[in-house]
C-alpha cells in the first residue's frame, strides 16, 4: 500500500477500503520500522497526524471527498508549521518553535492533508547531497551508499521509501529536481510567485519556489490545485488565474512541440543517461509530440551566476541569525560583538558559513560591480535565451543531472554542488516552472529527465509528463526492502 499514488489512496478512502486514521496508523509504523536507517524525519507529529485523520474521516463521512481529504503528506522542515519545531536542518534553529503556520500549510491542512512530520534537510537549503543537515545524513533508500541529492534529501527519501504519500520542499536551484531524479520520483517546481512563499525560510529569495515531490504527475497536479494562487502576504506573489491542471491531463500530446539544446548533451553528461533523455524524447515524439532543435547559448554561465547571486542573497538572508531575537545563542558572551560572532560560528554548519562569507564578499563596496552587477545582467540573457526558445517551442527537454548520484564519502571540491546543478538552476534564473520525471534506470538506480516551461504553464509540463508515464512504467519502479 506504500508505494499506491495519492489519487489510488484517495479512490481507496472514497471506497471506505480503509479509513484515514487507517492509512495514518500505517505510515506511523513504516516511519518507526525504516527512518532511524534513512533519517528522513526530523520531526514526526504522530498525535497531531491521527487527530488530523480523525476529522478527515468525520469530514468524509458528512459528505466531503476532496482529493486531499485524509492523505499523509510529510513537510521539509523549512515551512513554518504551528507549533512545531521548523529546524531548516540548522543548529541554530533547533530550539525554534513556529508561531503560525506558512501558508503552503495552511492550504493543505484546510484541504484535510494531514501532516506526518517534518523532513530532514540540506542546512539551510545549502548544498545538494543531503549531507550536511545538523541532524545527521539522509540516506538514500535506492543504494545507502550514495547521497540522496539536492537539499530536499529528507523529502524525496520518504516518498521513495513509501514513509509518506508525497512531500511539499523547496527548490532553489534544483533542490526538488534533482533528488526526485536520484529517487525515481517526480518533482515539480512551480514558476516563481505562482505558490505563496510566505512562511518559507529563504536561501536565496529570487530562485526560491515551493512545490512538490511526489509518485506521478497527476499527484503534483491535486497538490498544485490546492497551493497555487495568489497571497497577499507574499510580495512575490503571482496575480494570475489558477487553472485546474488536473482537468488538462488526459490531453494528448498531437502538435506538442518539444525543443532539445543538443549543446547540453556534451561530454559533461554521463552518456547512458543522455541516451535514456533521448529515448524519453523518442516517446513523447510517438504519443504525437514534435521534436524541435533549439539553441541556449548562455546556458554555460548558469552555475556561475547563480553562484554569485544566490550566494550574495543568502549571505543577506542569514544576517537575521545573530543569537538576539530568536535561534541559538552562545554562552556567556562578552560583549554584543563576541554575542554576535560566536552564536554564529556555533549555530551555523560550515557550509552555510562559507556561502555567507562568499555572498559577503560578491556584495562588497569593492566587489559589487563586477561580480553582482554583471551576474544579474547575464541572468537577463539567461532568461531571454528561454524567452526566444519557447517562440519556437512549448516545452524545453533536457537530462536533470549529469551523472548517478555520488558516492557518500566522494573526496568532492566547494564546487561540486554548484556543479551538480548545471542542467536545473537555469530554471530558478528565470523563474520557469520546470518537472523531472523519471525515465530509466541505470546501473539499478534511477535516471530523470527535466521538462521545462514558459511562466504559468506548469499544466502544459504536468500533461506531457502523465502522458508520458501513462506510456512508461519508469514511475512504478521502487527500491528495494521498502
Amino acid at each position: 500500500m506504500q508505494h499506491k499514488t495519492m489519487a489510488q489512496l484517495a479512490q481507496a478512502l472514497t471506497n471506505k477500503e480503509f479509513s484515514a486514521r487507517e492509512l495514518t496508523e500505517y505510515y506511523l509504523q513504516r516511519i518507526k520500522q525504516h527512518d532511524p536507517a534513512l533519517n528522513c524525519f526530523v520531526t514526526v507529529t504522530a498525535e497531531q497526524a491521527l487527530q488530523q485523520a480523525e476529522q478527515a474521516d468525520a469530514r468524509r463521512a458528512a459528505g466531503e471527498s476532496t482529493p486531499l481529504l485524509g492523505i499523509p503528506l510529510a513537510h521539509q522542515d523549512l515551512f513554518c508549521t504551528q507549533e512545531v519545531r521548523t529546524s531548516c536542518g540548522s543548529k541554530m534553529l533547533d530550539n525554534f518553535v513556529a508561531p503560525y503556520n506558512a501558508q503552503l500549510i495552511e492550504q493543505l491542512n484546510q484541504a484535510g492533508a494531514v501532516s506526518l512530520g517534518k523532513l530532514n534537510m540540506d542546512e539551510f537549503s545549502m548544498g545538494c547531497s543531503g549531507q550536511t543537515s545538523f541532524y545527521g545524513a539522509c540516506n538514500n533508500p535506492w543504494d545507502n551508499s550514495r547521497i540522496v541529492g539536492g537539499a530536499a534529501s529528507g523529502s524525496a527519501a520518504a516518498v521513495a521509501a513509501g514513509l509518506a504519500a508525497a512531500s511539499t520542499a523547496m527548490d532553489s536551484g534544483g533542490d526538488i529536481r534533482l533528488p526526485a531524479a536520484f529517487n525515481g520520483l517526480t518533482g515539480l517546481k512551480p514558476t516563481y510567485g505562482r505558490v505563496s512563499r510566505w512562511g518559507m525560510t529563504a536561501y536565496a529569495s529570487s530562485f526560491d519556489q515551493a512545490g512538490f515531490l511526489t509518485r506521478t504527475a497527476e499527484d503534483s497536479a491535486l497538490l498544485l490545485n490546492v497551493c497555487a494562487g495568489f497571497d497577499e502576504r507574499d510580495s512575490t506573489s503571482a496575480q494570475e488565474a489558477v487553472p485546474d491542471y488536473s482537468s488538462t491531463l488526459k490531453q494528448p500530446l498531437t502538435g506538442l512541440r518539444i525543443g532539445i539544446a543538443r549543446a547540453l548533451f556534451n561530454g559533461d553528461l554521463n552518456s547512458h543517461i543522455g541516451e535514456a533523455v533521448l529515448a524519453s524524447a523518442e516517446q513523447l515524439q510517438q504519443l504525437g509530440a514534435t521534436l524541435v532543435d533549439i539553441e541556449l547559448p548562455h546556458a554555460e554561465h548558469a552555475v556561475a551566476i547563480a553562484t554569485i547571486i544566490g550566494t550574495a542573497e543568502a549571505s543577506t538572508n542569514m544576517s537575521r541569525f545573530d543569537g538576539v531575537r530568536f535561534g541559538y545563542r552562545c554562552e556567556n558572551p562578552r560583549d554584543l560583538a563576541d554575542l554576535y560572532q560566536r552564536s554564529r560560528s556555533e549555530g551555523l554548519g560550515e557550509l552555510v558559513q562559507r556561502r555567507t562569507l562568499l555572498g559577503a564578499y560578491y556584495l562588497s563596496a569593492e566587489q559589487y560591480q563586477d561580480y553582482y552587477v554583471q551576474a544579474q545582467r547575464i541572468r537577463r540573457l539567461v532568461k531571454q535565451d528561454y524567452m526566444e526558445a519557447f517562440k519556437q517551442v512549448d516545452l524545453i527537454l533536457s537530462p536533470t543531472s549529469a551523472d548517478l548520484p555520488r558516492a557518500v564519502n566522494a573526496t568532492v571540491d566547494a564546487n561540486a554542488d554548484f556543479l551538480t546543478q548545471r542542467y536545473t538552476v537555469a530554471a530558478n534564473l528565470a523563474g520557469l516552472p520546470a518537472l523531472s520525471l523519471p525515465v530509466g534506470l541505470l546501473e539499478q538506480l534511477p535516471v530523470g529527465a527535466q521538462l521545462i516551461a514558459p511562466h504559468f504553464h506548469e499544466a502544459r509540463l504536468l500533461n506531457a509528463a502523465h502522458q508520458y508515464q501513462q506510456a512508461t512504467d519508469w514511475h512504478t519502479r521502487t527500491p528495494a526492502g521498502f
